[in-house]
């Protein structure tokens, strides 16, 4: 009898310099399981250490990019090893030695957020959406602050945050989360045209400036991590966030 093996939540592939890393786990919208963190640890791994790589693109294969950390398994995952192990991820798209560009054509939610901050160019269709919707669960966006807060203007950062609200890709823009919105039928040529811009730098000169571009966010990281993640596990640990989150759950949001 043949042994089935379970289908991957990460599609990896290559082609003219460029691997790109699709997220494709529908059932829960791209949530950021044990199993899809570790795919996507291990396909930066794979893009990092192959020579004919020279940029690493992350996109859905459906609409909704990512909706943010797998609560499901917070029964039996501890939270703060959750939020540490998405604190890793933002952590190696910033110290990864190859420019990373992520691709967004439908909903992104608070953890997808710190990925699409967390990678060099984001370049969404019009017709994309995001929220930070913690403050609504009794939370906070502690750990993808990491990553988001230094690419948004402060303003934008205190409107976005306190709120909750959703917001379109123009003002996504606007705010300095993502790099540009471009309308639905030209997403997949601005995405390749800005892919094979980059895969024409030379290896060292694009390694070199990425570090001089992610000096102070990696440091960021590495100094507050820990201390965010902790902060992110107490409050989703209290009565108050699962009183607020059940309350949302039953609004059928």
């Amino acid at each position: 009898m043949t042994e089935q093996t379970e289908a991957p939540f990460v599609r990896y592939s290559v082609e003219e310099g460029v691997a790109t890393l699709t997220l494709d786990s529908p059932h829960n919208r791209n949530a950021l399981s044990r199993k899809l963190v570790t795919e996507l640890y291990q396909g930066f791994e794979q893009a990092v250490a192959a020579d004919d790589v020279r940029v690493i693109l992350i996109r859905s294969a459906d609409r909704v990019f990512c909706s943010g950390a797998d609560l499901s398994e917070a029964a039996s995952t501890p939270m703060e090893e959750g939020a540490l192990a998405i604190v890793e991820l933002q952590r190696r798209i910033v110290a990864c030695d190859k420019p990373v560009v992520v691709r967004l054509d439908g909903p992104v939610r608070a953890g997808g957020t710190g990925i699409v901050a967390a990678a060099d160019v984001a370049i969404a269709s019009e017709e994309a959406h995001f929220a930070l919707t913690e403050v609504k669960l009794g939370v906070t966006p502690a750990i993808i602050s990491l990553t988001i807060l230094p690419k948004m203007t402060s303003r934008a950062a205190s409107l976005t945050f306190l709120g909750g609200e959703k917001f379109t890709a123009a003002q996504a823009a606007e705010f300095g989360l993502i790099t540009e919105a471009v309308p639905a039928d030209q997403l997949d040529a601005r995405v390749a045209a800005v892919c094979a811009s980059f895969a024409s730098g030379h290896p060292q000169g694009l390694r070199e400036t990425k570090a001089l571009l992610n000096r102070d966010i990696l440091a960021r990281i590495d100094e507050r991590g820990a201390e965010l993640a902790k902060l992110s596990a107490r409050l989703f640990g209290t009565d108050e966030a699962r009183e607020a989150m059940m309350a949302f759950l039953m609004k059928g949001k």
